[in-house]
């Protein structure tokens, strides 16, 4: 078996893609929105197939993916965490023009 750093690191890079498209399609399946939870959906079968076909030539890659899953979820929430707190901030910081 072959083992190339380029292949290990863009199955990561295809899995963190693969989890951030999963994220966002659980939100967007949890707000109800069809298109964009849909469009989601198709994202995860192109990026897995992708990261799936290259992971079963080479059982070490599984380790690229396992690691490319753990930060495509982790940085798509605390992204989404980060995105709501200044949403909420904007809210509650009074207006300029109401000084």
């Amino acid at each position: 078996m072959e083992f190339s750093i380029v292949t290990f690191l863009l199955i990561m890079a295809a899995m963190a893609l693969a989890d951030v498209c999963w994220t966002l399609y659980f939100i967007d399946v949890e707000e109800r929105r069809a298109h964009p939870a849909a469009f989601w959906s198709a994202m995860i079968i192109l990026v897995t197939a992708f990261t799936v076909t290259n992971y079963v030539e080479n059982k070490i890659y599984i380790a690229a993916a396992f690691m490319g899953a753990y930060l495509g979820t982790y940085v798509t929430i605390k992204w989404k965490l980060k995105k709501e707190n200044e949403i909420r901030n904007a809210a509650t910081t009074p207006n300029e023009a109401e000084k």
